[in-house]
């Protein structure tokens, strides 16, 4: 989120927090988020109205000039998360950068592997020096995560990429905004 953020053509006025993330590993790292970029953060689910009702909240604080972090999933994410699965997730993983599809790599915002259990890495077992997923130049992804386009607005949405043939990142799953925009969009593509 730093790195849209950051970056200086951003154009996000407010975040719907991943709630199936957010049941793990909670979201007290968003409250220092909201804070510095004056931004609002809610935590949804993906049914039709936890969305409505997320953007609803997050609506709210805009036009009262609120920049906090709210949980609309509260009946499954807690601010904690799932400490159980918190506990075995930092007992075989640590951070470390990864690429990120449409932004490129990212310092520090994901998770590899600890030494200990190199002989699980993949990586490792098949030689594999760097994953990384080749860009589709027709794709403008990383335009649409930073807010500065909308699905709608890149020539291949709804024809040479659709959720049964994405071309990037947000019509990969179910929950992207590229794959929103096809599903729940008026226009006929």
């Amino acid at each position: 989120m730093e790195a849209i953020l950051d970056d200086e053509f951003s154009s996000i006025d407010a975040f719907l927090g991943a709630g199936h993330v957010c049941a793990i590993m909670g979201y007290k790292e968003y409250y220092p988020l909201a804070k510095k970029y004056k931004i609002p953060i809610v935590i949804t689910g993906f049914e039709p109205l936890d969305l409505v009702q997320g953007i609803y909240m997050a609506v709210n604080q805009l036009e009262k000039g609120i920049y906090t972090v709210e949980n609309q999933y509260a009946r499954v994410v807690k601010e904690e998360g799932n400490k159980a699965a918190r506990a075995v997730i930092y007992q075989v993983f640590e951070i470390g950068d990864r690429e990120w599809r449409g932004i490129g790599e990212i310092p520090n915002s994901g998770y590899k592997l600890k030494k200990e259990f190199k002989d699980f890495d993949a990586e490792l077992k098949f030689g594999i020096s760097h994953i990384q997923v080749p860009e589709n130049p027709d794709c403008i992804a990383g335009k649409i995560l930073k807010g500065i386009k909308k699905p709608h607005q890149c020539s291949q949405f709804g024809k040479k990429c659709t959720p049964y043939n994405p071309l990037g990142a947000p019509m990969v799953s179910s929950e992207g905004a590229c794959a929103a925009y096809y599903h729940f969009s008026e226009t006929t593509f």
